[in-house]
Parts: structure tokens; sequence; C-alpha cells
């Protein structure tokens, strides 16, 4: 919920913002809830797989994108009517999800990436004559823990639900195998 967090806080999201969310993994979810935490008004969830968007809907994303590199970058402008979104928030870390994310902002906004780099970088000239933000990073979960533990205690979030598989600390390497073939978005592990 933290890195989800970070992304939104330093895409800049609002009230009132349009937001998109790169990514459909647990912390691309918890980004939508942070999105809607903060205010947004309208979240477009981009992901691939239906039992992810459902999750993500529920946790308030108002569109779904399930296209991918340009053709995705085509919907969210048809969704925005041409003007792409407020914020992005960069869950995955890829080069194509990276670019994706500079295409769909719109000039004056602002991308938080969050999402590992795996990728060679920043495209910066379309950066640059869009006076876009690109911040991001390892989240600094420990800074959110107060207002985020408040309103998971409170009943406001529930990030829990990303753990939708739950095995015993002997099968620890299973629960990777499942996060990784993607039969599960995020494993609970028990003693």
């Amino acid at each position: 919920m933290g890195t989800g967090h970070h992304a939104a806080v330093t895409a800049r999201v609002a009230p009132g913002k349009t937001v998109a969310v790169i990514g459909d993994g647990a912390v691309g979810l918890c980004g939508v809830l942070a999105a809607r935490r903060l205010g947004a008004e309208r979240l477009i969830l981009l992901g691939h797989h239906p039992d992810r968007l459902d999750l993500g809907r529920a946790f308030g994303a108002t569109d779904v994108v399930t296209e991918r590199g340009e053709a995705a970058v085509e919907r969210v402008r048809e969704l925005t009517r041409g003007l792409g979104t407020h914020s992005v928030l960069e869950c995955v870390g890829t080069q194509e999800a990276v670019e994706m994310a500079v295409e769909m902002v719109r000039p004056g906004g602002a991308i938080g990436r969050v999402g590992v780099p795996h990728h060679a970088g920043i495209p910066a000239t379309p950066t640059f004559f869009k006076n876009a933000v690109v911040a991001g990073g390892p989240a600094p979960t420990r800074a959110y823990m107060p207002e985020l533990v408040t309103d998971v205690l409170e009943g406001r979030i529930q990030p829990g639900h990303v753990f939708d598989l739950t095995l015993p600390l002997d099968q620890v390497a299973e629960g990777y195998r499942a996060m990784d073939e993607r039969r599960a978005i995020k494993v609970l592990l028990e003693p």
C-alpha cells in the first residue's frame, strides 16, 4: 500500500484529477486505492487480468483499459477527449510502461514511477516539451504509515484484498511461483 501511495503522491494526485494507473499487480491496485483516497475523480486502470481488473474496480477504478502499447495510449486519449491524464502511476518498470506513461500524461501533468526500472530510460524530449514532472523511486513507506494504518484500521481502505492466496511459510517457493505465473496477486505466508 505504501508503494502505491508513493506513486500517487509523486504523481501529484489531487481532488478532481484524472489518473491512469499502469499495472494491475498489488502495487498498481494499491495505487488505485491511494488515488481514490487522495480524491481523484476519474481512475483509469491499465491491465490484462480479469480478476485483478475486477478488484481494481472494487478499489475505485472508473475505467479499465486492456490494450497494450500505443493502442492503450490511444484508448486513454479517447477516454480523456484527447487531453491525457493529469497523473500517471507507473507501477510496472518496463520500457513499454514508461513510454506509455510519457505518452498519456497531459502537458503539465506528473508521472509517479515506482515500478523497479528494467528499461533503458525515460524519454527526455517528450517530458521536456510537455513540461511533465517525473518523480518516484523506492517508497518511503515508514513516512506514510501513520496515515495509512489509521485509514486501514478505521476501514476507509482495505488493501489486504490483494492477498488472494494463503500458504504455509514452508511453501514460500510455491508462493513466488504463483505470483510469477500470475495465479496470485500477492501471497500471504503463515507460520
